[in-house]
């Protein structure tokens, strides 16, 4: 028998993403969110869900652009500070150590050593409540060459993405594979 939780945030798994962004002034920042998804296979899409009251919001609103960067499992202490000081009062990437790199085809910054990056324009915006769902067409991936198969596929056992749990807030890594998809029948 099933027991009621009520309408809450809880779904598995939950990504852990950390949001790329430029202010007015070129000023690179990252926030750390859980609320994002693929939305459309063409053109190929992601959504993020940001509080209107985060310096990230306003950064794409003016900007109309961001970078999606998926750390691997060794910066879950970076991910988490990310999420927890607000860039209009701290240089993430300089208390970090980490390195801002300018990306190619979008007004945004992603983060050289986490080893994939969607680099996304803004195409649209949906308000719901407390949180905005910005829609992002990804306009291109990047991965690090360690990262890839010899059939330069992604490997997710490689990039070791961290996903979180909304109702315990823990940081979690991904387990062993189960089954090829479309192996199974």
């Amino acid at each position: 028998m099933k027991k009621s939780l009520g309408a809450k945030t809880l779904v598995y798994p939950a990504p852990v993403w950390v949001i790329g962004t430029y202010n007015k002034e070129a000023k690179p920042n990252v926030a750390t969110i859980a609320w994002g998804g693929i939305c459309c296979s063409q053109p190929p899409c992601v959504a993020i869900s940001l509080r209107k009251a985060t310096y990230s919001y306003g950064n794409i609103v003016e900007k109309k652009a961001f970078t999606v960067n998926v750390p691997s499992e060794k910066y879950v202490k970076e991910a988490h500070y990310f999420g927890t000081v607000s860039g209009r009062d701290v240089d993430k990437f300089g208390e970090s150590g980490l390195t801002s790199v300018k990306s190619d085809l979008v007004d945004a910054p992603y983060i050289k050593e986490f080893p994939l990056v969607l680099e996304c324009k803004l195409i649209q915006t949906i308000e719901i409540g407390l949180h905005t769902q910005f829609i992002g067409e990804i306009m291109d991936v990047k991965a690090d060459e360690s990262v890839l198969t010899g059939d330069q596929l992604t490997d997710i056992e490689k990039i070791k993405p961290i996903i979180f749990a909304p109702d315990g807030f823990g940081y979690y890594g991904i387990g062993k594979s189960l089954r090829e998809a479309l192996s199974i029948r």
